[in-house]
């Protein structure tokens, strides 16, 4: 029987999953520095969980994002051209905005897939990122929801007409102390929308905040 003798270490960086192949008494793999067997052809597969995951959308520079935007032609519009695009033009509301938010008030028509939802995984870099959390006294972390495009496409085609919303929303639109404009949860869902083929994307701009302040109507849900 083959005896392991020494343990493979990951380097930080690595967040890949990693390949071993055996090649005499020692195995050698990028991010792995290394492992003694005993003979014998052996193929490991190593999941570094403990290591921080692919770059999210909201990691993404801004800068990049907004030329993306622009690039694609992603328009921003008020509350109330949004209301009339959405009676008259067949447009969507996507509200993402966290599911809460969204049963307490949203447009009447509004559909709802969220851009952030709570932490749900229990690998060491989630439990870092909850303890990170709570040490400013924050005991719902959340993180950038990995099912939003697949959430979207079961509810939306890529020709449909979409309005992003968020709570108060940001802007691609320069102003003296914001040359760039500033990002926001609807921006980058937009972000993430055109990236992935979406052609019709507009921008809410103020967000659901400016549509309630404007006295248009709103639709709850009723916890059960």
């Amino acid at each position: 029987m083959a005896s392991l003798t020494s343990i493979a270490t990951p380097y930080p960086s690595s967040s890949q999953a990693l390949r071993l192949k055996s090649s005499g008494n020692t195995l050698f793999s990028a991010g792995v520095r290394s492992a003694a067997m005993g003979s014998g052809q052996k193929t490991f597969k190593i999941q570094c969980t403990s290591t921080k995951p692919a770059k999210p959308a909201a990691e993404v520079d801004w800068r990049q994002k907004r030329e993306l935007l622009l690039e694609k032609r992603v328009r921003s519009v008020d509350v109330k051209e949004a209301q009339r695009l959405q009676k008259e033009n067949n447009f969507v509301i996507l509200d993402v905005r966290p599911e809460a938010e969204y049963k307490a008030g949203h447009p009447p028509g509004a559909i709802n897939v969220e851009m952030y939802r709570l932490i749900r995984e229990w690998t060491a870099w989630d439990i870092a990122r909850r303890l990170g959390f709570a040490f400013f006294g924050i005991f719902s972390g959340t993180e950038e929801n990995p099912e939003f495009i697949q959430s979207v496409e079961a509810k939306l085609d890529k020709e449909a007409k979409i309005i992003v919303a968020c709570s108060s929303a940001g802007t691609m639109k320069p102003t003296q102390n914001l040359p760039e404009g500033q990002q926001s949860r609807s921006l980058i869902a937009a972000y993430l929308l055109v990236l992935n083929g979406y052609k019709n994307v507009f921008h809410l701009e103020g967000g659901i905040y400016t549509w309630g302040k404007e006295g248009l109507p709103v639709e709850t849900i009723e916890e059960d």
